[in-house]
């Protein structure tokens, strides 16, 4: 049963640490690669560098929130996934309930690699 996690490549849970420049204050990231990866890939659909992105999302949160929270690993992560789980689900309709939106789809794609 746990196969599609556990024959995952190492290399998607080894952990990379990036340096960012936020407004003239270099900060380091440390995700796994796996996390990386999904950064670059929603960063090209913006038409951005990953640091960019991150940056872009730092200070749209700051923004929001009024500050960015202790751990903006964690808050990278948690944006990974919730793109992971929007990318595969059909464009939302406008009249549907909210909870309709929010269904799980076992037929997502896996990026996972087995071996």
């Amino acid at each position: 049963m746990c196969g599609i996690y556990t024959n995952a490549d190492p290399i998607f849970y080894e952990s990379r640490t990036r340096s960012l420049r936020i407004h003239g204050v270099i900060t380091t990231v440390r995700l796994e690669n796996l996390f990386w990866d999904v950064l670059h890939e929603i960063a090209a659909q913006e038409r951005l560098t990953t640091s960019q992105f991150a940056v872009k999302l730092h200070d749209e949160l700051s923004t929001l929130r009024g500050e960015v929270p202790g751990n903006f690993a964690s808050f990278l992560r948690v944006c990974c996934l919730r793109y992971l789980s929007t990318r595969s689900q059909p464009a939302p309709v406008a009249h549907a309930p909210a909870h309709a939106l929010a269904q799980p789809d076992d037929t997502r794609p896996r990026l996972l690699k087995t071996v």
